[in-house]
């Protein structure tokens, strides 16, 4: 197909439409043309057939002799007289007979006469085999038998003839009303392509106006998905494009969000230390440790927001079979570097699950860094992992069997009032853990146990301190974000 021809039809529609009526009407033209051959052919056989039969009548009376005496016939001209007393031609049909290469007798009111046609006549005369023969003549086509008869004593001509253009008319009037027919068939044919060519076509439609109007600020549109077909697939193709077309510019937006949330108290911080600095070498020297101080605080913050960042793409994890009791080893190694606290290990487990060693490590380890930030010199803090099965789940959520990590304080405990909403970014505390609040740290563990298909969660009483414990299946089924 043309881009001219494809460009001429405008639409996907009106393309369906005419693709469709086009081959129900080359189908029907093929049918209507294969029907006419079949009925001129029956036509022509159903003829020739009773020609066949009106040559046989005349042949038993030759083989039978005179019907009157029961004698043989002597002569062609008794022949013929006895056989067309006796034998009528169909309406449209007619006999006529020679005697020595001459014209004889003709039956009863025949169409036309053709033995007055002297070519025809010798022609006739000239047969030596029974042959078919079709004329035209004023009365129309006509189709002829000519049978040569031979008796003892004599010889003639037999011709048995059918003028079939009343026959003919009858099958173009048959024709005509197949063809009227076939006209109508294609007329609701189109009709019917129109429809189905609408209903095929409105999803496209759908997607049009929901592409249309999509806007950077609004991607919640989605197109309906109706059925299992073709175009039901690129409904769900394109809504599954969408999704992830709204989450990416979630997370951007989120990102933009963070940055600016986290970034703005040091970029101030630094600005207002800036304006004021003076020449005095011992005020440089302290502006210069603070300013110092809230740069790598800056630098700590785009670390945790490229983490975050990270958290929605498909390659955050990298799995691998990690035997659990090393894993507590590596976390209880590193987390006496966080400060002086009484770090104590209160569970372990010799058992092994596939997960991204160093994203549980760096979960915990935020934990820890938290439980330290919140909690006195030389206080205690347990970390610990155990065995996690269906009914032990804190949300029952999917019944599957896995592991609980946790890591317990005896600090400040958390605000009751920002327990629901603790692992949402931006969250501070007004009345506990608020030295330096909370931040994206808890934001960060939320992404990774989310990330392995799990969850965190927190138990603390205000003054008494927290247990925040990550839960995570044996064999990890990462969120899809």
């Amino acid at each position: 197909m043309s881009t001219t021809w494809r460009a001429g039809l405008g639409s996907i529609r009106n393309r369906i439409v005419v693709g469709y009526v086009a081959l129900i009407a080359v189908a029907l033209i093929i049918t209507l043309l294969v029907a006419r051959v079949a009925l001129v052919s029956r036509l022509d056989h159903d003829i020739d057939t009773r020609l066949a039969d009106e040559v046989a009548q005349l042949e038993v009376i030759i083989a039978e002799g005179n019907p009157d005496t029961g004698a043989g016939f002597a002569d062609a001209a008794s022949l013929f007289d006895i056989h067309l007393r006796r034998v009528l031609p169909d309406d449209d049909g007619a006999f006529y007979t020679l005697v020595d290469g001459d014209p004889y007798l003709l039956s009863f009111d025949a169409p036309l006469d053709l033995s007055a046609d002297t070519d025809l006549v010798e022609e006739w005369a000239a047969v030596e085999t029974s042959t078919f023969q079709t004329v035209d003549s004023a009365a129309g086509p006509v189709r002829l038998l000519i049978v040569p008869v031979e008796l003892s004593n004599d010889s003639g001509t037999f011709v048995a003839a059918t003028f079939t253009r009343d026959a003919r008319a009858d099958l173009d009037d048959v024709f005509r009303v197949l063809a009227l027919v076939g006209a109508l068939v294609l007329l609701a044919s189109a009709l019917i392509a129109l429809t189905i060519a609408a209903r095929v076509v409105r999803p496209i439609r759908e997607l049009t106006a929901v592409t249309t109007s999509i806007t950077e600020a609004d991607l919640s549109a989605r197109i309906p998905v109706e059925g299992s077909d073709e175009i039901a697939e690129l409904s769900n193709t394109f809504n599954a494009m969408m999704a992830r077309l709204d989450a990416g510019f979630a997370a951007q937006r989120s990102f933009l969000d963070d940055v600016a949330h986290e970034l703005r108290t040091p970029i101030t911080i630094i600005q207002g230390h800036l304006d004021v600095l003076g020449d005095d070498p011992v005020e440089r020297a302290e502006t210069t440790a603070v300013l110092t101080d809230e740069l790598r605080r800056m630098n700590r913050y785009v670390d945790d927001l490229l983490v975050l960042a990270q958290a929605e793409r498909p390659d955050f994890l990298r799995l691998a079979d990690t035997d659990l009791d090393d894993l507590l080893d590596s976390i209880t190694a590193k987390v006496p570097g966080l400060g002086y606290r009484e770090w104590v290990v209160e569970s372990r487990v010799h058992s092994s699950a596939m997960l991204d060693e160093q994203r549980i490590v760096q979960a915990v380890l935020n934990l820890a860094q938290n439980a330290v930030r919140h909690s006195e010199d030389g206080s205690r803090i347990g970390i610990g992992i155990a065995e996690l099965h269906q009914a032990d789940a804190s949300d029952g959520r999917d019944g599957r069997d896995g592991f609980r990590l946790w890591v317990a304080d005896s600090g400040t405990g958390v605000d009751p009032a920002i327990v629901d909403a603790l692992f949402e970014r931006h969250i501070r505390s007004a009345t506990s853990r608020s030295d330096g609040g909370i931040g994206l740290g808890l934001s960060i563990v939320d992404a990774i146990a989310v990330a392995h298909g799990g969850r965190v969660s927190v138990d603390s009483t205000a003054g008494e301190g927290a247990t925040f414990t990550i839960e995570f299946p044996a064999s990890v089924r990462p969120s899809s974000h």
